[in-house]
């Protein structure tokens, strides 16, 4: 497979991350950050950016976009994606709770995946310089060595193409410039946190140069992982730690290296090659969670333990927890390459778990840019990327027994994507390209659930996901008079899924419990059925067997953009757009019984957005808002009921009308005084009567009623402001002060006890401040940061299987106030 992608043209992943994604230098059309128009303190720059497949002015876009420049996301203590998307109005990236291992929850206007199962698409399309990364694990990016972020809010399904529904978020790496350039940066913080950063541009000859970035960096986690029996001596529940500190670890830690080489080669003008490749390892201690609620559940545990019951005395704090790992009574037989965390093929004991995640991952990609004439300008994007990661997850976070789970996920992903530009004339620009993608994933895991009527429900799931998909598309942009500009695009979509099931005991026979059909059959059981979806979620066979069940969903899709914009001054923009996108279907990745392999169809939306890009007073502010309307159809959710018990599956519960505005502004009210900020609203509602009575309350008590709240927080804001004190000879030292607010936002239902409870992640304000000193030849940094100023107790999720009958209702605590020195040194 690597040497079909090295062939085929070598790219991918020019940004470094936990689940480094893809990438190759921005097409040579787009001036980089270091390249575009240099800005005093006094007025707002002017960011290139290349939504529409060419290099045009941020206020010469009409999309919506948030676009961001090195500089500013290191003003504000941003170091990855996730704290970059605080500040971006109607979007929402957080980092998932343990049981959920190094992925992310995405959403842009409501619309996104909070599921990691590669079974199911991510509704916002993450691309790394131009490369699509398919996955929601090790999504939180690091972001290192980057010129520019791009938001793009709305349905992308011309221009980004798969999976922006809900729109798209676009990293460009720095390219090499062959100018001997680079930096090294050093810090130290709040427990034990080291960390470094470095980046070296060096030119190999006149048409060839080169660029090296590394980070590294570890820091101990903030939530106690403490030992039940240790701290409450007299409970009943034996001690595994000596007479004293009752504390085994610490969670939520940071252990995280990865090192990035670009090579850019320029024979001349016409021709332009990228070559990327990259490697990164993170290690560290599972988030740290915390039980928020508990319903009594008995949790038998013979063999060898007796019975723990489970209710609110593992409630344990604020920042602590008393989570187990392993299972006693639950004979593991390791699927998996087990243990990385200790001396290298030392393999688990039988019952034993760990408490840390390991993602490993690498990648290479290429892009070539040749102009065929002056007119025509052809570009290739090729990407091949692969990871691997494991995690343990005590899902009661007790020594109750309640569940327990060991999980491996393997991905590789292969892309391509070749575009043709056409600048016909000073008034017509044309894009036509077709794109393949190709993926493969395993997530094997095990589980001991026992909370399940019948005791033990202990089984291994092994299942293979593939997936492709085949796009051409074509992207147009006319100027009939002087300032009004039309813009279309059309995308044809084809693409397929092929989800394979095995529910398998510990020891690798088909288990009778689950698949009492299939064990008939044995491992070798080579009888599988084949349950066909056309798109529409209609199955076509009867499903007679799970264990060697192959689901297959296919689906094809026109999607389409139009849009109008007119500039009524030089520095005042309106205009209008209708575009659509979706969100592929699939089966339920995690059915109990053949009754529970149920299809889901694709999600699709229709947007009707208009805004205005404005700069005023001299280019001292800058003033962008957008205003739209969703048509939201066959929203997929998750349930907790359906056809036997437990339940994990997805359905299309209806449609829903989603509204809202947003708006971001960048002023400069005198010079050296910077203020930036945003402001989004939106407004989810679901159409009863578009309801399926399946996923409905009270039909489907864990399912969604017409008034449930949106799932994305209704009101967001950020403000922030920096001022530049001029020292003269001694440099100058500037003051930064950010503050974001995020509304409550709405985490699903549950009965509890025969009352339907809406479950809610409280909303907060956190507050950042930072002062940096810097020489008189700004090449030298020095800053002090502190990050969650007042100390804010917040949550990042809530979790809550009270419903399922798991009794537990857990949280992801935000990290604590948080300080740190940086130095910074450039050359």
């Amino acid at each position: 497979m690597m040497s079909r992608a090295l062939l085929a043209s070598a790219s991918i992943l020019a940004i470094t991350t936990p689940a480094s994604a893809q990438s190759s230098a921005p097409p040579a059309a787009a001036p980089q950050a270091a390249e575009q128009e240099a800005m005093s303190q006094s007025s707002v720059a002017d960011i290139v950016v290349t939504a529409q497949f060419r290099a045009q002015r941020l206020q010469d876009t009409p999309i919506s976009i948030t676009a961001v420049g090195a500089a500013e996301l290191e003003a504000k203590s941003q170091t990855n994606l996730a704290q970059m998307a605080d500040a971006a109005p109607n979007v929402s990236l957080k980092p998932q709770g343990a049981s959920f291992g190094p992925s992310i929850t995405a959403s842009i206007r409501g619309v996104g995946q909070n599921d990691f199962n590669p079974a199911y698409e991510p509704g916002v399309g993450i691309y790394i310089d131009d490369v699509y990364y398919p996955q929601l694990t090790g999504a939180v990016f690091e972001l290192l060595d980057l010129d520019r972020v791009e938001i793009l809010r709305g349905p992308q399904g011309t221009l980004a193409g798969r999976n922006a529904e809900g729109g798209a978020i676009k990293l460009y790496s720095k390219r090499p410039s062959g100018d001997g350039g680079g930096f090294v940066e050093v810090n130290y913080g709040i427990r034990n946190r080291i960390g470094i950063r470095a980046a070296a541009d060096f030119g190999i000859t006149s048409t060839l140069s080169a660029r090296i970035s590394g980070v590294a960096k570890q820091q101990e986690g903030f939530v106690d992982r403490i030992d039940y029996g240790c701290a409450n001596p007299g409970s009943g529940i034996p001690s595994t730690q000596p007479a004293g500190d009752c504390t085994i670890s610490k969670l939520g830690g940071v252990g995280y290296q990865a090192i990035r080489g670009i090579l850019f080669w320029e024979p001349s003008d016409k021709l332009d090659v990228t070559l990327i490749g990259d490697y990164t390892r993170d290690e560290h201690t599972i988030a740290g969670e915390v039980l928020i609620a508990t319903n009594p559940v008995n949790s038998p545990n013979t063999n060898p333990a007796p019975g723990v019951v489970y209710d609110d005395r593992f409630i344990c704090g604020r920042y602590c927890n008393y989570i187990g790992t392993g299972q006693p009574a639950g004979v593991w037989v390791p699927p998996i390459p087990v243990d990385p965390f200790g001396a290298a093929g030392t393999p688990l004991a039988a019952t034993q778990g760990t408490d840390r995640s390991l993602y490993k991952g690498w990648g290479v990609s290429g892009q070539v840019n040749y102009a065929l004439t002056d007119a025509f300008k052809l570009s290739s994007i090729t990407g091949y990327r692969t990871f691997n990661t494991q995690f343990d997850s005590d899902d009661d976070i007790s020594p109750a027994n309640i569940g327990f789970g060991r999980n491996y996920l393997e991905n590789w992903s292969f892309s391509q994507e070749v575009r043709l530009n056409a600048e016909l004339g000073d008034n017509l620009n044309a894009t036509v390209g077709g794109y393949y993608f190709k993926q493969k994933s395993t997530y094997d895991s095990l589980q001991d659930i026992r909370y399940v009527p019948v005791y033990p429900l202990q089984f291994r799931q092994p299942d293979p996901t593939k997936a492709e998909a085949k796009a051409a598309f074509a992207h147009l942009s006319w100027k009939p008079i002087d300032r009004l500009t039309l813009s279309g695009g059309l995308r044809y979509t084809t693409e397929s899924k092929d989800q394979t099931y095995y529910r398998l005991n510990f020891d690798g026979t088909v288990n009778a419990f689950l698949d009492p059909v299939g064990a008939a059959y044995g491992i070798g059981y080579s009888g599988a059925d084949t349950l066909d979806y056309n798109g529409n979620g209609n199955t076509t066979e009867t499903v007679t067997a799970l264990s060697g069940l192959t689901a297959h969903y296919s689906a094809k899709r026109w999607d389409y953009r139009v849009a109008a914009d007119y500039r009524l001054t030089d520095n005042l923009m309106v205009y209008g757009s209708v575009s659509t996108g979706f969100k592929g279907g699939g089966s339920n990745p995690r059915p109990f019984n053949t009754q529970q392999v149920i299809a889901f169809r694709p999600e699709k939306l229709t947007a009707y957005e208009i805004g205005f890009k404005s700069d005023f007073f001299n280019r001292r502010v800058r003033l962008n808002a957008a205003a739209f309307i969703n048509d939201y159809i066959d929203i997929q959710i998750p349930v907790l009921t359906c056809p036997g018990a437990p339940c994990a599956a997805r359905l299309n519960a209806g449609d829903a009308r989603v509204k809202g505005f947003e708006a971001e502004l960048s002023a400069y009210p005198i010079d050296g005084l910077a203020i930036d900020a945003s402001i989004s609203y939106l407004d989810f509602k679901y159409k009863a009567s578009s309801l399926d009575p399946a996923a409905a309350y009270p039909t489907n008590p864990g399912g969604v009623s017409a008034n449930d709240p949106p799932v994305s927080p209704p009101w967001k804001f950020s403000v922030g402001a920096q001022y530049k004190i001029d020292l003269d000879k001694a440099g100058s030292l500037t003051p930064r002060f950010d503050v974001t607010y995020e509304d409550k936002k709405f985490g699903g239902a549950a009965v509890i006890s025969g009352v339907r409870v809406l479950n809610f992640v409280p909303a907060y304000t956190l507050a950042n401040a930072r002062l940096t000193w810097q020489n008189a030849d700004e090449d030298l940094d020095v800053s002090f940061e502190v990050t969650n100023l007042f100390d804010k107790y917040y949550y990042l999720s809530v979790f809550d299987l009270r419903g399922a009958g798991a009794g537990v209702r857990k949280a992801r605590p935000g990290n604590p106030r948080e300080w740190a020195i940086t130095v910074k040194k450039k050359f």
